[in-house]
């Protein structure tokens, strides 16, 4: 039986992505920090959808380093990393915060960096872990009002083209699955009208519903995808990059 650890499963793409590896047959270690009680039920529910499989959680603030070095403790068998956690903040750079700059990256690049750090070993162990991170079509093209997330999204493509060619030979793949726009929580700041705009600007001609994203995550987890590595791939509906 494989195990997974989804980072951010309390949010829509990690929950779709957590209910589909469930399905497929994974054990999984489901991480949330404020969202743990969703993360509760959802453990509730699949245990007793499959019952020959175990569901554990894990409770850490990604912006806590201590927390999140401390989650290493807590598992005993790791064959899949999966980081769908993520945050963003709106504005003209020029007025944002470094608080909110440092928050983006501890949470999204440099605490997630530091976890597959000490989970390397564990991950090596049966010759095929697997490393995945939700990134975002901003991060290739970049996105006014949004650069510290461009940022963040754009060093973890570049981080996986990095450590890919370090820990190939140990079995290991590490890839970014890269929506575009996707109709979770996190968008509903837009407006009706500001979604329509969007819309008209997406060839698809409509946002992505997470399981179109996490179809992307378990086809990335299949014995056959082994060997495809570095990589981003971008689910945007033809959109921007």
């Amino acid at each position: 039986m494989k195990w997974a650890l989804v980072v951010g499963a309390s949010g829509d793409i990690g929950e779709k992505i957590a209910c589909d590896l469930a399905a497929a047959g994974w054990s999984l270690y489901l991480h949330a920090n404020i969202g743990i009680e969703k993360v509760n039920k959802l453990i509730e529910k699949l245990s007793l959808e499959y019952q020959k499989q175990d569901f554990l959680r894990v409770q850490a603030d990604f912006n806590n380093l201590m927390q999140v070095e401390d989650i290493v403790k807590q598992l005993f068998a790791l064959d899949a990393l999966i980081f769908a956690q993520g945050t963003t903040h709106y504005g003209l750079f020029s007025q944002s915060t470094y608080a909110n700059t440092a928050e983006i990256m501890q949470m999204q690049v440099l605490n997630p960096l530091r976890l597959i750090q000490l989970l390397e070993n564990k991950l090596i162990k049966n010759s095929y872990g697997r490393i995945i991170f939700l990134g975002s079509v901003y991060g290739g093209s970049g996105s006014a009002m949004e650069v510290a997330y461009s940022t963040a999204k754009g060093a973890l493509s570049a981080f996986a083209r990095a450590y890919s060619k370090e820990v190939a030979s140990l079995g290991i793949t590490v890839n970014v699955i890269a929506p575009g726009a996707v109709d979770t929580k996190m968008n509903s700041l837009f407006s009706n009208d500001q979604k329509a705009e969007i819309d008209e600007q997406i060839p698809m001609g409509r946002f992505a519903a997470p399981d179109e994203i996490s179809y992307w995550v378990k086809a990335v987890l299949d014995e056959h995808a082994k060997y495809l590595t570095g990589q981003t791939i971008y689910v945007t509906g033809g959109w921007l990059k």
